[in-house]
C-alpha cells in the first residue's frame, strides 16, 4: 500500500514539491546537525545543574526559596554564556522583557541608541517615537536616536560612528537581531559580533543590549558569547518550544540583571521573588526541546522559501542563504493574494481552522494588518503563523512551526489555494 500527504494537491504542485524536497535535502541535513549540537549543549546544562523532579514543584506567593526557578536561571546563564539570568512567567512577552531591561538600566537624561535602524512598532511605543502613552521612555526624559540602515539593509557604520562619538549621553546601544516588519535581512551572529566590536572601540563602557526574539537556537552561537552585556527574548517564541504558555528571559552581566530584577519586582527583592506556580515544568521542558522545535521551524522556512521561489515569488531569505531566525518573507504583489495565502495558513492550523482572517486596524500600525495564527498558545510565533501590513508589495511574514511536517502541509495548501 502506498500513500502520500500530497495526494490531494494538483499534479503540477506535487511535482514542484518533490523537486523542492530534493533540492533542499542537503541543507536540511545541515540543520539536523545544528539541532544535535545545540541539543547536546542544552543537555549538558541540565546534567551539570542536576535537574531533578523536585525542581518542577513551583512556588506560590512571594516565591521565596524557589530552587527550581533559581536553577533554571543558572541553566539559561550557562547556555548563553552570561553571568546571570532571570526567567519568569511574570515577563509577559519579548516586548515586556526588552522594556524591563531598558527601564532597568536607563535613567533620566540618558540616551538609548539603536544601531540597527528604527526598532519595530511595539518598541516604538515603549520609546515614545509613536503614540503618547504615559510611562514611556520619553516620559522619563530618556532620549532616543538611531542610525538608519543603508539601502542594502546593512548597518551604516560611518553614520553610526559619528552619532556614537557625538552623543555623550548614550548609555545603551541596542541591536535588533530579527527584521521585525522591515524589509532588511535579519542579522546573523557573525554580523552582530562585528557590530559589538565596532561599538566597543568607540564606547568601551556602554551597555550593549540585544533583542534576540526569534533568534535562539537558530545558529550554534549566541550574541552574548561575543561581548553583549544584556539580551532578552520570549518563551513563546523559540526558547519555550510551544510548551511554555507564557514568560520571557533576560540574560547578561550580574550587576545588570540585578537592576533589571529590581525593575521587574521591587528594589531589594529583585530576582529573588516571583512565584512560578504551575509554569516551571513547562519552562524547563520547553527549553530542553527548543533546539529540535526551532530546527523544524527553520526547515519549514527553507521549504517555504524554495517552494515559493519556484512559484516565481520574491522571497527573503533564499532557501540556501544563512538563517539566523525563524522569519520568512514573501512578496505576494496583490492584496487578494495576501489574503488568500494568509487564510489558507489559518485553515490548515490545528486551532481555529474554521476562522477567516480579515485585514483590520491595529493600534500602533499605519496600515490594516492581516494575521493567521491558529496556535495552542495565544500569540505564539514558534507555532506556524503569518502576518503583515496590507501595503505594497504585500509582504507576508511567515514564522514558526512546531513540526516540519505541519509547515509543509500548510504552505503547500496555501500555494494551492492561492495560485492553482
Amino acid at each position: 500500500m502506498t500513500f502520500s500527504w500530497k495526494e490531494k494537491l494538483p499534479k503540477k504542485l506535487q511535482q514542484k514539491i518533490t523537486d523542492v524536497e530534493k533540492q533542499i535535502s542537503e541543507r536540511l541535513s545541515d540543520i539536523d546537525e545544528q539541532v544535535a549540537y545545540n541539543q547536546m549543549r542544552v543537555l549538558e546544562c541540565f546534567r551539570e545543574h542536576h535537574v531533578a523532579e523536585e525542581d518542577f514543584a513551583g512556588s506560590t506567593g512571594y516565591g521565596y526559596d524557589d530552587l527550581g526557578r533559581d536553577k533554571l536561571d543558572a541553566i539559561y546563564a550557562d547556555y548563553f554564556h552570561t553571568e546571570d539570568a532571570i526567567v519568569r512567567p511574570q515577563l509577559i512577552s519579548g516586548t515586556h522583557a526588552i522594556t524591563t531591561s531598558l527601564f532597568g538600566i536607563l535613567r533620566p537624561e540618558d540616551a538609548l541608541f539603536y544601531l540597527t535602524g528604527m526598532p519595530y512598532d511595539t518598541i516604538q511605543q515603549v520609546i515614545g517615537v509613536v503614540g503618547n502613552e504615559p510611562g514611556n521612555l520619553k516620559d522619563y526624559k530618556i532620549d532616543f536616536d538611531y542610525s538608519p540602515l543603508l539601502d542594502n539593509g546593512e548597518v551604516d557604520f560611518e553614520i553610526a560612528g559619528k552619532k556614537l562619538r557625538e552623543n555623550k549621553k548614550i548609555k545603551v546601544v541596542a541591536i535588533q537581531r530579527s527584521r521585525g516588519y522591515a524589509l532588511r535581512k535579519s542579522f546573523t551572529v557573525a554580523k552582530i559580533r562585528e557590530m559589538i566590536s565596532f561599538v566597543r572601540e568607540i564606547l568601551p563602557e556602554v551597555v550593549i543590549f540585544i533583542d534576540n526574539c526569534y533568534g535562539e537556537f537558530s545558529e550554534i552561537q549566541e550574541p552574548t558569547e561575543f561581548g553583549a552585556d544584556l539580551m532578552a527574548g520570549s518563551l513563546y517564541k523559540n526558547a519555550g518550544a510551544g510548551i511554555a504558555k507564557t514568560g520571557a528571559y533576560i540574560v547578561g552581566k550580574k550587576k545588570l540583571i540585578k537592576q533589571v530584577g529590581n525593575r521587574l519586582n521591587v528594589p531589594g527583592a529583585g530576582k529573588n521573588e516571583g512565584a512560578t506556580i504551575g509554569h516551571i515544568r513547562d519552562m524547563y521542558h520547553g527549553f530542553f526541546i527548543a533546539p529540535s522545535v526551532t530546527g523544524d521551524a527553520i526547515k519549514g522556512a527553507i521549504f517555504t522559501s524554495a517552494l515559493l521561489e519556484k512559484m516565481n515569488l520574491d522571497v527573503s531569505p533564499k532557501w540556501n542563504e544563512p538563517r539566523t531566525d525563524l522569519v520568512q518573507t514573501v512578496n505576494l504583489g496583490k492584496p487578494q493574494a495576501m489574503i488568500d495565502f494568509c487564510s489558507a495558513i489559518q485553515h490548515y492550523s490545528p486551532v481555529n481552522s474554521f476562522v477567516d482572517p480579515i485585514p483590520s486596524d491595529m493600534d500602533g500600525y499605519e496600515d490594516k494588518e492581516i494575521m493567521a495564527s491558529g496556535s495552542f498558545t495565544e500569540g505564539s510565533t514558534i507555532e506556524l503563523s503569518s502576518d503583515g501590513p496590507m501595503r505594497a508589495p504585500y509582504t507576508l511574514y511567515i514564522q514558526g512551526g512546531l513540526t516540519y511536517a505541519h509547515v509543509k502541509i500548510a504552505i503547500s495548501n496555501a500555494v494551492k489555494e492561492t495560485f492553482f
